[in-house]
């Protein structure tokens, strides 16, 4: 016969005044965690005591009880309501709903109470918080009702935004509360369904995968265009602005890219407009210019216009005034507001004073232009007085010839805004094979290259010099016949739009700072020049050799479609050839100079293949075959996260490796591996050897 469990007997309950209380020694609970003591009792004045006290009689040295009565669990609550009757907000003898113990251990009740009780789920909190705001109530008022933040109601309130079969997924376990806030950026609740499904099947996607895929066809609100334009003005043209759950009023991703590309041409266009109307004879204005638009373009200098005497007596003032205010308060405490305020005003008023207009000679400025784009924090560079090659004056015998184009030629600035559309190449990139790198891509890289070896190169005067004696061995023992005296010159390559951003990049900053040091110690007079080089310590001249070597280098890939005029497919493999042997001379390193891989310069233009075997390469693969089932833009975007930090470049950009063999006589150079996919190279094959990959 099975014997029957005892039937569970609950513990009494009743009423107990407060007075006849106390607090329980055998509290487990010593440190302050969770809702203050304070905020506990307002919401008890205001709700009442949702949940009874547990007690146990206090009995005597003779065994029987006092009427009194402590408490081992409840300990907060029991203190809330004291202070409730300190306040004289409750009777000292209020009853108080108690659960009567008679006996076990007063430490065990107190560890069950706290241990075994549970927060509320994030998803009933959202729940809960939806029924007070259709109730009628504010997310203020919710937030002092239960005591939190206001951040965390409209967070949980977010959650209104995501698929209703997500949030059941959330509820049963099956994703973390950081995936599902991640969905709240996109409200498209088939999109968030497409996304998960497509993640779901991955180990542990993470927020910032789930974050990306849904907007990866927007454009950051911390875009250098963004920034220029102002993400007000955007809204204020109807652009919708997607934000997560941790995105600030500042932050998101804006919907409409065509939108923000308008504005953007609007205002370059406006403050194009307002920069002509100074006097330029044009003006070119793009979010980017070329790399070196100003080669071989004359600058013109300004006048700085000094102070009146008046203004140079308010500057006077305002400067005394700025000094005399902090001396009365360095003794590093903090400024009073109004101070504070005025120190503010002062530094604007003098900010304006100092920084003083440029005035151009007029017949100079009348053939001048400027140039007006955006750098990578999105402030706008305004650069004046350049003087193209054509528009300088002209001899006299030129003049009546000139004067007849001049009399046809249309007046008023030429203002040019945006720049040259970009031709995308489509194809099929499901193949599994490596197909060869895109030419336009392969150029890109070697732009970049090129610009990082000029650097390299300019600070290795010893290398600079073995190329210059490299460049006349080969003038002296291959007898090219050039006419005057000493002809060796420096060819510099127009890279102009090859890669995006160059003349942004670190390399090029370093180059013009270097450039215009040099320009403004050199006189320009030629005689003057001999005398000044002579004067020069032998450092000196070993630095300006190198600037100027430095200046000639050219790395650059272009694609070739035979004997056109340009330079064949063999002068190409012998100019990458000669650039490994350079980089290796001055041991330039691309990662240590800078260069990451991102989904912008290489990882999003290559073929899957090409990106699983770069994540291979840079992490083994065990971590290559992780993203082996994503679609082209999700695994490019998560493998930028992979190589960071890494070093891992692509083959254009590595050190060259020592070669096995040396090139004989009479024999075309081979290509490098990656502009043929064999190695080798068929010059009369050449379409195929530059095969486009990706999209």
């Amino acid at each position: 016969m099975t014997k029957q469990l005892p039937k569970l007997v609950l513990s009494s309950s009743r009423d107990i005044p407060f007075n006849q209380l106390l607090l329980s020694q055998k509290n487990v609970r010593r440190l302050k965690a969770g809702l203050s003591i304070e905020d506990l009792a307002d919401d008890i004045y205001h709700r009442t005591l949702l949940q009874s006290l547990n007690v146990r009689p206090v009995v005597g040295e003779d065994g029987q009880e006092t009427g009194m009565f402590e408490v081992p669990a409840g300990g907060r609550r029991f203190r809330a309501l004291e202070l409730l009757v300190k306040s004289k907000r409750m009777a000292k003898d209020q009853p108080v709903p108690c659960v009567v113990r008679e006996a076990g251990i007063a430490e065990e009740d107190s560890l069950a109470e706290n241990v075994m009780r549970v927060g509320l789920h994030p998803l009933d909190q959202f729940r809960a918080f939806t029924a007070l705001i259709d109730a009628g109530l504010s997310e203020d008022d919710i937030a002092a009702r239960v005591f939190v933040s206001v951040s965390t109601v409209r967070q949980r309130l977010r959650l209104a935004s995501v698929a209703p079969s997500l949030l059941e997924i959330y509820g049963e376990d099956g994703m973390s509360l950081e995936q599902l806030m991640a969905f709240t950026v996109n409200e498209n609740h088939a999109r968030q369904e497409q996304v998960w499904e497509q993640l779901s099947q991955t180990y542990q996607p993470s927020a910032h995968q789930i974050r990306r895929m849904l907007t990866e066809d927007a454009i950051p609100a911390n875009d250098r265009r963004v920034r220029f334009i102002g993400l007000d003005a955007y809204t204020e043209a109807g652009g919708y602005v997607m934000r997560d759950l941790f995105s600030s009023d500042q932050d998101g991703w804006l919907q409409d890219p065509a939108l923000v590309e308008l504005l953007v041409n609007e205002k370059l266009s406006e403050i194009a407009q307002e920069i002509g109307a100074e006097g330029w004879k044009w003006v070119e204005a793009a979010i980017d210019l070329p790399y070196g638009c100003e080669r071989r373009k004359r600058r013109i200098t300004g006048t700085t216009v000094p102070l009146t005497d008046e203004e140079q007596a308010q500057l006077d003032a305002l400067v005394e005034e700025y000094d005399g205010l902090g001396e009365q308060y360095q003794d590093g405490g903090d400024l009073p507001d109004e101070v504070d305020a005025r120190l503010t005003e002062i530094d604007a008023h003098i900010t304006v004073l100092t920084q003083r207009p440029v005035t151009y000679d007029p017949e100079e400025q009348a053939r001048a232009g400027v140039f007006v784009s955006l750098s990578h924090d999105g402030r706008l560079r305004i650069d004046r007085g350049y003087v193209r090659p054509e528009d300088e004056p002209v001899v006299e015998g030129e003049q009546a010839e000139a004067a007849a184009v001049a009399n046809g030629a249309p007046t008023g600035t030429t203002v040019t805004v945006g720049g040259q559309a970009q031709s995308s190449e489509e194809v099929d990139d499901e193949d599994d094979a490596i197909r060869p790198l895109p030419d336009r891509l392969v150029s890109e890289l070697t732009a970049e290259r090129t610009l990082a070896l000029r650097d390299a190169l300019a600070n290795a005067p010893d290398a600079a010099f073995v190329a210059l004696l490299h460049a006349l061995c080969l003038s002296v023992f291959r007898s090219h016949v050039q006419a005057g005296c000493v002809q060796i010159g420096v060819t510099q390559a127009w890279l102009g739009n090859a890669a995006p951003n160059l003349r942004e990049t670190v390399w090029n900053q370093s180059i013009q700072e270097r450039h215009e040091q040099w320009a403004d110690r050199l006189p320009s007079e030629p005689d003057e020049l001999w005398l000044a080089l002579a004067a020069m310590a032998h450092e000196e001249q070993m630095a300006l050799l190198a600037h100027c070597v430095s200046q000639g280098v050219n790395a650059l890939f272009e694609a070739t479609k035979g004997y056109d005029g340009r330079i064949s497919a063999h002068g190409i493999a012998q100019r990458i050839a000669a650039a490994d042997a350079l980089a290796a001379v001055v041991g330039l390193d691309m990662a240590e100079a800078g260069w990451t891989p991102t989904v912008d310069n290489y990882l999003g233009r290559v073929t899957k293949p090409r990106i699983i075997e770069a994540v291979r390469e840079a992490k083994g693969d065990a971590t290559a075959v992780l993203i082996e089932h994503l679609k082209k833009g999700d695994m490019a975007r998560e493998a930028e996260r992979l190589l960071a930090g890494t070093g891992w470049l692509p083959e254009p950009l590595r050190l060259p490796q020592a070669e096995a063999e040396p090139e004989t006589d009479g024999q075309v150079a081979d290509l490098p591996d990656f502009l043929a996919e064999d190695g080798q190279f068929d010059q009369h094959e050449h379409d195929d050897a530059y095969a486009v990959a990706a999209e």
